[in-house]
């Protein structure tokens, strides 16, 4: 049996508060296959944004293992967790993040250029990228020349460049009015088809029933797992 791309077992996470200790996860137990597209649900002081950022390599557990694609990246140094965020993981923000005087190609390839790859193999890439998600004709511009819509697939482009293995997004529609949200989510589902997986970290259902499994946390632990079995197209 394949090996799944995350399994995570006995997660905890404390963070310390004047003389006490705050328990944000309680020993969470996760696994996710390759392919898989998963939505992660939770209201606030669920813990739900604090397993993105473990799930991320943004942080560390307190206790517990962290398998990403074979590798234990819950004892690794913020050095190593930077590399392991450059080629496994590919980011997708609410708010963009993208680099206000760069053009959409240079933001698309800056993971590339943090990767070590040459100028011509990043400009190819990039492009390539840029032309999936529907930009072929703004790759030049930059994002205060871009709609809303335009620059979260930017995002999306860049999260991809990598070849990553998975795609981590934080409430990519966030920022997004209903008609482009449904654009931006149909994005994702194209994503996924091509073999892609994806973890959709939102509080709105309506995103997370694009997703074909939804996980809802409360109280630092997985109150429900389940296959959703008609996710939207």
């Amino acid at each position: 049996m394949a090996q799944p791309i995350i399994d995570i077992k006995g997660i905890t996470r404390n963070f310390p508060l004047g003389n006490e200790v705050v328990k944000v996860l309680k020993g969470i137990d996760l696994t996710i296959e390759k392919g898989e597209y998963v939505a992660l649900m939770g209201p606030s002081g669920s813990g739900k944004s604090t397993l993105m950022n473990l799930l991320g390599c943004l942080d560390t557990p307190t206790g517990g293992t962290y398998i990403l694609n074979g590798k234990d990246v819950s004892q690794m140094t913020d050095n190593e967790l930077a590399e392991i965020r450059n080629k496994e993981i590919g980011f997708v923000f609410q708010t963009f993040n993208l680099l206000p005087r760069t053009t959409a190609l240079d933001n698309v390839a800056l993971p590339m250029v943090y990767a070590g790859y040459k100028k011509p193999e990043r400009t190819q890439r990039a492009t390539q990228v840029l032309t999936q998600v529907g930009l072929d004709d703004r790759m030049d511009h930059k994002p205060n020349q871009l709609s809303g819509g335009q620059r979260q697939r930017v995002a999306v482009a860049r999260a991809l460049v990598n070849h990553p293995s998975i795609i981590l997004a934080d409430e990519p529609t966030g920022n997004l009015d209903s008609k482009t949200s449904i654009e931006i989510m149909k994005l994702f589902n194209e994503i996924h088809a091509n073999g892609n997986t994806v973890i959709l970290v939102t509080h709105e259902e309506d995103i997370a029933a694009y997703a074909h499994r939804v996980i809802r946390l409360r109280d630092g632990v997985i109150e429900s797992d389940r296959v959703n079995p008609n996710p939207h197209r």
